[in-house]
């Protein structure tokens, strides 16, 4: 019978209240989070538009399963981000808190992945040039996408089994702007200690992972690079890779950071917090198409096509 309560408990609907302390200036910082969603929004669809035709190619592939993991990380969270800016604390459902929760957690570990999928095709790329098509086959590519979606699907779910167990008899108030998995587990009346060092430990250790590799990768093409006989080589191969490094760099720092503070950061006000982890699914999203689109030239020649045909001529 006790078991049969505790497990109705987390039946009810949670409250996303926002932005703790800044509930008077929502409105108004709703206004750039909508215009650089929209700016995510438009990127994205207009890169992968703009790789429609190119999508044999490995490169163009991973960018364009970065791009709709970027657009499923935003709208995951932004739509009712900016609901709750306009009218207020807002109601969501126990399976809708969890869904929101998975696919949060799932897109940045999976964006990771992709990270680290692409820095293997740079090295594939720059290191072994006449062998790039016999390694990285089309039926290579499409077993690296499923194995790197299905590992990132093993990290989390279990996240979402951890938090489905636990019994919400207290209070159903969420002091965020979206559901994410130890600001959930945090509202439990149990024990969590479970939710903790998982939800800490093992996306981190993925992560870690993916990082590690990244930086092999890198380590060997800058000792492949500084091996070609001419300048001109060397920033002709070092281009290829500046805009996976720039969009590396955007997404780790930020989440490293963002991670070790919430974990360690004690101090931190709650406020920065929120604040920090709402930017951090909104800015790389946007970022990510116009560094693309800048430094990658068949992308930008593409677009420049798209937006105005008529130059083209």
């Amino acid at each position: 019978m006790t078991m049969y309560n505790l497990t109705g408990y987390n039946t009810g609907a949670f409250t996303l209240l926002g932005i703790p302390g800044l509930e008077q200036y929502q409105v108004w910082i709703s206004i750039p989070f909508c215009l650089i969603y929209f700016v995510a929004i438009v990127g994205n669809s207009i890169l992968l538009m703009a790789m429609e035709h190119s999508l044999h190619a490995p490169m163009f592939f991973f960018l364009s399963m970065l791009v709709i993991t970027d657009l499923i990380l935003s709208t995951t969270c932004v739509p009712k981000t900016l609901s709750i800016f306009w009218f207020g604390p807002q109601r969501i459902s126990f399976p809708g808190c969890l869904t929101q929760l998975f696919f949060l957690h799932f897109s940045f570990v999976l964006d990771s992945s992709i990270l680290m999928a692409m820095a293997f095709d740079r090295y594939v790329a720059i290191c072994s040039p006449l062998r790039y098509n016999t390694i990285l086959t089309p039926r290579t590519i499409v077993k690296i996408a499923v194995g790197i979606s299905f590992r990132s699907f093993c990290v989390i779910f279990p996240c979402v089994f951890f938090v489905n167990r636990l019994p919400f008899c207290r209070t159903h108030n969420i002091p965020h702007t979206y559901c994410e998995h130890i600001g959930v587990a945090r509202l439990a009346c149990a024990d969590i200690s479970i939710n903790i060092w998982y939800g800490f430990c093992v996306p981190l250790m993925a992560v870690i992972s993916d990082v590690i590799l990244i930086a092999i990768s890198y380590i060997l093409i800058l000792c492949a690079v500084f091996h070609l006989p001419s300048q001109d080589a060397r920033q002709k191969a070092l281009g290829t890779c500046g805009s996976h490094v720039c969009v590396i760099l955007m997404f780790y720092i930020p989440a490293f950071f963002s991670i070790l503070a919430h974990r360690f950061g004690h101090n931190v006000p709650q406020t920065f917090h929120i604040v920090f982890a709402n930017l951090y699914v909104i800015i790389p999203p946007a970022l990510n198409p116009i560094i693309y689109g800048v430094k990658t030239k068949k992308i930008r020649d593409k677009v420049i096509f798209l937006l105005f045909p008529m130059r083209s001529y």
